[in-house]
């Protein structure tokens, strides 16, 4: 039986056709293109001009292929330069904050190292290794102790005004109780008036002035210094100005930098006494009649009897009774 033609078996052999064809006119062009002739010549010329301005059309895709080809090793290039940069600006961001942090460092020393003081007293400056405030206390832990010869009660400064006191020392660390802590209580002066005044910490950053002679003559913005009675910090340390409260009392908006308080002089006040006996009382003795015992103190003796008493009691001879020998 025979098998029905399909349209495959006519394209087949016409394929073969096409391709032979146009294997022979590759091998016709490359011959003739080969021949040295003033007429072949003239042909290829006019064959150039008239296919090559459309082979600039026919080769757009594969110029355009290209081109993109370039411009992504092109963009990846830059994506690397930009990582590098990035790398780089991080770097850079963090030497600039070192920067800033030594810079402010050697401003904060410039300004301890530039404070006037009294000439009497010296210092040593610590550093604040921590923070403990809370709302029931207000004080810092420095790293100087009593191997640096830090003793109880010194006034701590930083660059500008007074910080507090010492409260606490260790072999190597030492307590310091801020301004505003609520068990602080300081003897301040006010100028120009010449108020004295009493500077009481609560525990916020701007510890009231109490006990003022004469409140008219204070002012907002008077400059108050420490007083120096009862010899517990020397006089005429910058302690801060005079301000008004929102509940209308008196503050004092204080010299010294608490948000930023990294160093810390201690002064050596030679006013500060040594507390040997916690419990007894230090007070002048010259001139000062002792005071008489009273009831329950071992030499308390007691008044004198009465001379009665005495009588009764004096040992006097027994007298002999009537009849007897």
């Amino acid at each position: 039986m025979a098998r029905e033609r399909t349209s495959e078996d006519f394209v087949r052999p016409l394929r073969r056709l096409l391709v032979g064809l146009l294997v022979l006119v590759c091998l016709l062009l490359f011959v003739v293109w080969r021949i040295d002739s003033p007429r072949v010549e003239r042909l290829r010329a006019d064959v150039i001009d008239a296919v090559v301005p459309r082979l600039d059309w026919m080769m757009a895709p594969v110029t355009g292929i290209i081109a993109l080809g370039q411009d992504f090793r092109s963009y990846q290039r830059i994506h690397e330069q930009n990582l590098e940069l990035r790398r780089e600006i991080q770097q850079l961001s963090v030497w600039r904050e070192a920067a800033l942090r030594l810079e402010q460092e050697n401003a904060k020393l410039r300004d301890l190292n530039n404070v006037s003081l009294v000439p009497q007293l010296t210092y040593i400056t610590g550093t604040v290794m921590a923070d403990s405030g809370s709302p029931f206390r207000q004080s810092v832990l420095l790293n100087v102790g009593r191997r640096d010869g830090i003793t109880d009660g010194w006034p701590t400064m930083d660059g500008l005004g007074l910080v507090g006191r010492v409260s606490g020392v260790g072999q190597s660390t030492s307590r310091v109780i801020l301004l505003t802590d609520s068990s602080s209580r300081i003897p301040v002066s006010v100028e120009p008036s010449g108020q004295k005044a009493i500077l009481t910490g609560d525990n916020s950053f701007y510890p009231l002035l109490d006990f003022l002679e004469d409140r008219d003559a204070v002012r907002p913005g008077d400059r108050v210094v420490t007083a120096g009675d009862g010899q517990l910090f020397p006089a005429g340390l910058l302690v801060g100005r005079v301000a008004l409260g929102t509940d209308g009392r008196l503050r004092l908006r204080l010299a010294a930098d608490y948000e930023q308080l990294e160093f810390v002089r201690v002064l050596r006040s030679p006013l500060v006494e040594a507390i040997a006996d916690t419990g007894g009382l230090i007070v002048p003795t010259a001139g000062i009649a002792p005071l008489p015992p009273v009831p329950g103190d071992p030499d308390f003796i007691g008044p004198p009897p009465p001379p009665s008493v005495l009588a009764g009691s004096s040992a006097a001879p027994a007298t002999p009774e009537p009849g007897g020998d």
